[in-house]
């Protein structure tokens, strides 16, 4: 009798990257499989975060995400709004979303960023329980900081170029 192996358990989530009195934190949706794996915010081969930053003015060069630590010297962090990694966004449920958004405002109220930028409108509009959600500068702040979303930068997520990710996250930049 042939007996399979146990799955590997899926990989832990990413650790923050936070500071007190931050200009900004990017909230990723949650982490990929192959970011969680390298330990390494928005590593993926086609994800366009990094680029994006740089292009947009947060970052006078492109960070490699092995380099993502250095983004905390630009005045800007990162977090999740759900910490279990998966291959695509859409494998999260509704309810994880939305079991996410108290922790996540904890969060943000302690380390008192001026902005928090949600990555995609799906999990802001989970996590404040709205469902018309546009994107830009929200009206409500979220934990004390105010509240941006913008597209999200993966490269799943065809519906915006380069170019358009820009000048999204160029608005946000210029409001710093």
């Amino acid at each position: 009798m042939h007996m399979l192996a146990p799955s590997p358990p899926p990989p832990p989530g990413l650790p923050d990257l936070l500071a007190e009195g931050l200009a900004v934190v990017f909230c990723g949706i949650n982490p990929g499989l192959r970011a969680a794996a390298s330990g390494h915010h928005f590593d993926g081969a086609n994800n366009r975060f990094w680029r994006v930053l740089h292009l947009a003015g947060f970052t006078p060069q492109q960070i490699r995400p092995a380099n993502d630590r250095d983004l905390l010297a630009h005045r800007c962090g990162l977090t999740a709004a759900v910490g279990r990694a998966t291959a695509r966004a859409d494998q999260l449920s509704q309810q994880e979303l939305l079991n996410a958004g108290a922790a996540l405002r904890l969060k943000i109220e302690h380390y008192r960023p001026a902005h928090v930028a949600f990555l995609g409108k799906a999990a802001y509009a989970a996590i404040s329980n709205q469902r018309q959600v546009l994107w830009g500068r929200q009206a409500e702040p979220f934990g004390g900081a105010h509240a941006w979303v913008l597209p999200n930068p993966s490269g799943l997520n065809r519906s915006f170029s380069v170019n358009e990710l820009v000048d999204a996250y160029r608005q946000l930049f210029l409001a710093l």
